[in-house]
């Protein structure tokens, strides 16, 4: 699917299934979410633009590529939160934004009721929320960054449903989406399936 990266590999595969068991506790919730959440980081991250820069290891001169962009990382509140610390974990030097949308159960659509951004000037800005349902939020949480300047957007999600996805491109076709699945579809209740179930609440234990 042009514009979204869906990650093939077993061990990512692996840590989704477990994702999905109803029987997974919390503690052990979070260190999954972790280790998947690296593994997106490690491909979101993958097109980031370098400069060459030259230096002298203890051996000889040498040239090496650093990251030539702001690398602004903003979870989306408060699911994103526990996918944070990967993207980190990968790039420290990112700058971080928040961003607070609150969706009315039952019309599906997202308000924000918090923003806090670092400065975006051409920032490469990672969007991160467990779960792409309806895209609503995703598609705010997107006019908020590229009104505050951010030059590129890439969505990066734990699971994704085919709704939201093409919501997200209808809107806001730049804008890059990387995913662990594309599950089957959204039920009428606006939840993902099959699915994991409430993230933030399997997540925090609530």
């Amino acid at each position: 699917m042009k514009g979204v990266t869906c990650i093939n590999h077993p061990l990512v595969a692996d840590l989704l299934g477990k994702l999905r068991d109803q029987s997974t506790e919390k503690a052990e919730y979070r260190t999954l979410c972790d280790r998947i959440s690296l593994a997106l980081a490690l491909n979101a991250l993958q097109p980031l633009p370098c400069r060459e820069q030259t230096l002298e290891t203890p051996l000889e001169l040498t040239q090496v590529s650093r990251i030539d962009v702001p690398v602004v990382v903003v979870p989306i509140l408060r699911a994103g939160l526990g996918m944070l610390s990967s993207f980190l974990q990968l790039y420290p030097d990112a700058s971080v934004g928040y961003i607070g949308l609150e969706r009315d159960e039952r019309t599906a659509t997202p308000s924000e009721y918090y923003c806090k951004m670092p400065k975006m000037d051409g920032a490469w800005t990672f969007l991160i929320d467990p779960m792409l349902a309806t895209g609503g939020s995703a598609c705010r949480a997107i006019e908020a960054l590229e009104g505050r300047g951010a030059s590129r957007c890439v969505l990066v999600s734990i699971l994704a449903a085919p709704e939201g996805i093409e919501c997200v491109q209808a809107q806001h076709p730049d804008v890059e989406i990387v995913t662990a699945a594309i599950d089957r579809e959204l039920d009428a209740n606006k939840y993902i399936r099959p699915g994991l179930g409430d993230f933030g609440d399997r997540l925090f234990g609530t």
